[in-house]
């Protein structure tokens, strides 16, 4: 894949100021990079903000949706190389922390060295068991009522039902995923991780995320974050200051 093909990456603000460090997010199931713009104020001005678009939204929605991890981490990653020589980080929260955490696997073995943290967030540790029943598995009229019952849907989505029509498979497809997802390697990543949990978070709280530390052979760190599950779009400041001072910055 090339380098200058961005099908899969939008930059939401550029580094200003060097040593620059690129940190890929990668937002929940069905989520956009607006959740990752509102970071743009707070993040510090050495570190390019990116976020990674997958099938199935934005400019990407007609494209066929990953229904298996390894097909999805093996293009995120053939995506992602050209940009993984240099000094970056990964974000990722619920789905995308435990894509991200499949990344850090690949990126720090191809470019040791680069990758200067993981932060998985509102995401459960691989060894923690999926809550039952499935929600990938629920009738049509019982996934939306769900998906809805979250709280990361605009409630105005659910009054466009062409539009739903469009997103909700992605975001089933997503959650499916994130679901069935569980300890897919022998030992943990060669990168300390920054967890963060919400104890207002009736998802993925620290009960479920404590288990983290067993997955990296470097520091792991679990911090609190107020606010529910979708902490990332209420308590953008408190996130970013969390990124900046972890990634070595002390503004934010």
């Amino acid at each position: 894949m090339a380098a200058t093909d961005d099908r899969w990456v939008t930059t939401l603000k550029a580094a200003a100021a060097e040593p620059a460090s690129t940190l890929f997010c990668f937002p929940y199931a069905g989520g956009s990079p607006e959740t990752f713009r509102n970071w743009c104020d707070g993040i510090a001005d050495d570190v390019e903000l990116v976020c990674v678009i997958l099938p199935g939204r934005g400019r990407r929605l007609k494209e066929p949706r990953y229904e298996r991890w390894q097909p999805l981490v093996d293009d995120v990653f053939e995506a992602l190389s050209p940009r993984l020589e240099r000094r970056h980080a990964f974000y990722g929260h619920s789905f995308g922390g435990r894509l991200a955490y499949e990344l850090s696997h690949r990126a720090a073995a191809a470019y040791p060295g680069m990758t200067r943290r993981l932060f998985v967030s509102g995401c459960r540790s691989p060894d923690s068991p999926q809550a039952r029943p499935f929600m990938h598995e629920m009738t049509e009229s019982d996934f939306r009522g769900a998906v809805e019952g979250m709280g990361g849907t605009p409630a105005e989505l659910f009054e466009k039902e062409r539009l739903l029509r469009l997103l909700l498979p992605t975001v089933r497809s997503e959650i499916r995923l994130a679901e069935i997802w569980d300890h897919r390697h022998a030992d943990g990543v060669d990168v300390p991780i920054t967890a963060l949990y919400s104890l207002n978070d009736p998802i993925d709280s620290w009960q479920t995320m404590r288990g983290w530390k067993r997955f990296t052979r470097r520091h792991c760190e679990l911090v609190e974050i107020p606010g529910g599950h979708f902490f990332v779009d209420s308590h953008p400041e408190h996130v970013t200051r969390v990124v900046n001072t972890r990634l070595g910055n002390s503004n934010g």
